[in-house]
Formats: structure tokens, sequence, C-alpha cells
């Protein structure tokens, strides 16, 4: 079937207006072999408009020096890379013997690296109930002596501010045994938010003690074993008290109990 452009629509005759078509187009443009480290001049005007050609290493090169500084490319060329082509089990033990040569008791002393550890495997610990008061905190596993047993986590509070929660938890009833001094200025309250390191009771012959240690300038309060401790055995540490007139019995039942807390 032929189509009369005037008779099918005769305003748009440009819609069938064709260009004839005389010889093949050359699909490999010559492209002029880059020499002296100079980059690659376009004709068309733009890398995008000439295809797909394969780039030299000495053009890769040209291209990577124009944005790095002269002093950088003669330290990556300096570089030693013997270091980063080793096996990475040679890595491994390179590091353990440097940690041999520190020494390892000095490392394994460490109160930071301690915490760290305390962090990525905590000890396994449950609350039940407990002979001396109430509730208990007790061991799930065997803790050897002078390990890091837990944390003493709660609010830091200035010293004002614990003397009127002392006076609003004796209103209530809860009493003050959840304030753990730091220091001078700071306490650490744990009677409504803390861990389970707020149910150790207190014994007058106890099997852990309180440490406070600092790392990055804070100062944080950790429970210690002091002696081994056996699976279901009931963690506790002296509370120390300061002396004072009204006196808080001690149920510790040991045979050095001294009959108060304070």
């Amino acid at each position: 079937m032929e189509i009369n452009p005037s008779n099918h629509c005769p305003n748009k005759l440009w819609l069938f207006s064709t260009t004839a078509l005389t010889n093949l187009p050359n699909a490999r443009r010559s492209k002029k072999k880059n020499t002296g480290g100079q980059l690659r001049e376009h004709v068309t005007g733009c890398a995008r408009s000439e295809g797909y050609y394969a780039i030299s290493r000495k053009e890769k090169d040209a291209y990577l020096d124009l944005d790095l500084p002269e002093q950088v490319i003669r330290e990556v060329e300096n570089v030693d890379l013997s270091g980063a082509n080793r096996v990475l089990s040679e890595r491994r033990s390179e590091q353990r013997r440097l940690l041999t040569v520190i020494g390892t008791t000095a490392v394994m002393d460490s109160d930071l690296l301690k915490l760290n550890q305390l962090k990525y495997r905590k000890k396994r610990l449950r609350f039940g109930r407990s002979r001396i008061h109430e509730w208990g905190l007790f061991a799930m596993e065997p803790i050897a002596a002078d390990e890091m047993v837990i944390e003493y986590v709660g609010q830091n509070i200035r010293q004002m501010v614990a003397d009127n929660r002392e006076k609003r938890y004796a209103q209530q009833g809860i009493g003050s045994s959840y304030l753990f001094r730091v220091d001078h200025d700071t306490i650490i309250d744990a009677t409504k938010c803390g861990n389970l390191a707020r149910f150790i009771n207190h014994c007058c012959t106890p099997n852990c003690y309180a440490k406070v240690i600092t790392i990055e300038s804070q100062k944080k309060i950790v429970i210690y074993s002091k002696q081994a401790i056996a699976v279901n055995e009931e963690i506790t540490y002296d509370y120390k008290f300061p002396l004072e007139e009204n006196k808080i019995p001690c149920l510790c039942g040991t045979e050095n109990c001294r009959g108060t807390l304070n």
C-alpha cells in the first residue's frame, strides 16, 4: 500500500522527509596514539561521545598524577609493600609475640582491659531469694579470685541530691542501701535504676570487694572477686557504711559478724 503524503496529511510533509544515505558510516574513528604522557584529545569535545577505546597504562598514570602532589607520588612509589602482602596468620603470630614481649601479666592486670573483657564476656549471674536479706545475687559459673564480677551501675548524683533522696527514701521505707559513694562529690544511686549489682547483699566476711577505677576520665565502681566463688554461691561485699547513731542490724550470720552495718 502506497501512502500519498499530500492526500494523507498535507500540513505535515516534513514527517516523510528523509535524507538519502550515499555511503556507510565509518564505525572506527581514527585515534591518534598518545605519546609523551599527554592527555588524549577528543575530537567530539566530550569523552562520553567518543565511544569505547582502550586506555593505556601510561595514560592512566598521567590522569592519576594530575590529582596527586609530587611528594605524595614519591611516597607511594617508595612504600614497602612487604608488610601488606604478608599472610594473615603471620600477622596474628606477630601480635602474639608482641604481647609476649610487652608482658602478658602486666596487660591482663590492667583495669581497662579487664573492663573491656567484662563488657564482651559478662559473668553469668542471677538474682534470687537470699538467706541474708530478701533478694541476693548468685553466681551461675565458677569465678576465680581477683576477677571482675560486675559493674555497679546507677545514676550519678551530687552529695546534696543524695542527702535529699536519702531522706525521701527513709520516709518511703526504702532505705539508702543502694547509694554508693564514688568520691567526695559523686554518688551512684541504684535505688530505682541500675543492674543486677544492686541485689548484692552486705556481709562482714564477704567474697567480693568494691573498687573505684578510672576509665577515660570517668570513675566507675566495679565488684571484684576476693576469693574463688563456686556455682550458686551468693556474691557479697562489705558496704562499709560510716558510723552513725541509728544502727542498721546486720543479718549476714557469719562467724565474724559485727552485728550492724554502720
